[in-house]
């Protein structure tokens, strides 16, 4: 396991981030959720992506029980995300902060988390507001460290801006998508911020000048990196990947970029996952990748990824940028 650091985050931050989506405290769950989370710890992967929405907040009540039952709450970087839109309404607010980390606090079973993210940004909302708002939590030892998912860098620009201007602190961490697999459509309908392919190139190249942590959410393409997805025949693919992956990824320009994963990764005699995460891992950015796992196994698959070495050639060959390797 490789290490990282995020401002305001005193404890090293694995590079690969566990997706805890599956995790949860229901009776039928529990023991292989425990299970994971052990074997994750276990390989250097101390931190832990959640959200107050995923699962009906079983997850994070999943992750809290589990904190409790090892007593590794000091050992292990929890991130979770609040302010996630609704049917009825926009939730980016003060007020909708407040209630979602005091919930995530609760079902967490701890006073504290490392890294707060704002889920969704409404760019109606002036970035003072809640610039204001997280400087208030953080001053009162609630989260060590906040960012925004979803929020383009103009709008984080801005904020830092902001809080730099009125001797505040600003956004730590960005979490938007980045893989290999160009987010074509929004997977979850509009608002969602990709820094993947060809469009995104001035993106990147703020993320670079600033050096700000990524912490990369689908950066395997929920699933279309995952080696069960034929790219000869995509039209297998809607009964193998869930809505919001066929949306966003299942395009023929990613199929050919999952064709020449595929090849490589015969040559190199690994997996077209440890491919497209070699590709992640390997850019010139402060990457995290936010990795999903149904068991350790698969999670110690994606760790020898760190073993693989793509060369500038073949990351451009990749991500289609040249014909010929």
């Amino acid at each position: 396991m490789q290490y990282g650091a995020i401002p305001g985050v005193a404890k090293p931050v694995s590079r690969l981030v566990l997706g805890t989506m599956i995790i949860s405290d229901e009776a039928d769950k529990r023991e292989a959720s425990f299970a994971l989370l052990d074997t994750a710890l276990a390989l250097g992967g101390n931190a832990f992506d959640t959200a107050h929405v995923y699962g009906g907040g079983h997850s994070e009540r999943g992750i809290g029980l589990w904190m409790e039952a090892r007593g590794n709450r000091e050992k292990v970087v929890i991130i979770t995300k609040g302010c996630h839109h609704n049917a009825d309404r926009r939730r980016v607010t003060p007020f909708d902060l407040e209630s979602d980390l005091m919930d995530s606090l609760a079902r967490l079973r701890s006073d504290y988390i490392d890294v707060y993210l704002l889920h969704r940004d409404d760019p109606d909302v002036p970035v003072g507001v809640m610039v204001e708002a997280l400087n208030r939590h953080l001053e009162a030892g609630r989260i060590r460290a906040f960012g925004g998912s979803n929020w383009s860098h103009q709008r984080i620009a801005e904020a830092n801006a902001y809080a730099e201007a009125h001797g505040l602190v600003g956004f730590s961490a960005s979490s938007p998508n980045y893989g290999l697999a160009e987010q074509v459509l929004d997977p979850w309908g509009p608002g969602c911020v990709s820094i993947s392919g060809p469009r995104e190139a001035e993106a990147r190249r703020w993320y670079r000048h600033t050096n700000m942590p990524i912490l990369a959410y689908s950066s395997l393409g929920r699933g279309f990196f995952s080696g069960r997805v034929d790219p000869d025949h995509p039209e297998a693919a809607a009964a193998i990947l869930d809505r919001a992956a066929n949306t966003a990824y299942a395009h023929p320009q990613n199929y050919e970029r999952l064709r020449r994963a595929r090849a490589l990764a015969q040559e190199k005699g690994c997996t077209i996952p440890q491919i497209a995460l070699a590709y992640v891992l390997g850019a010139p950015l402060n990457v995290f990748p936010l990795v999903g796992a149904v068991n350790g196994e698969e999670f110690r698959q994606n760790v020898a990824a760190f073993d693989i070495a793509l060369t500038p050639r073949e990351r451009k060959w990749l991500d289609l940028q040249v014909d010929e390797r």
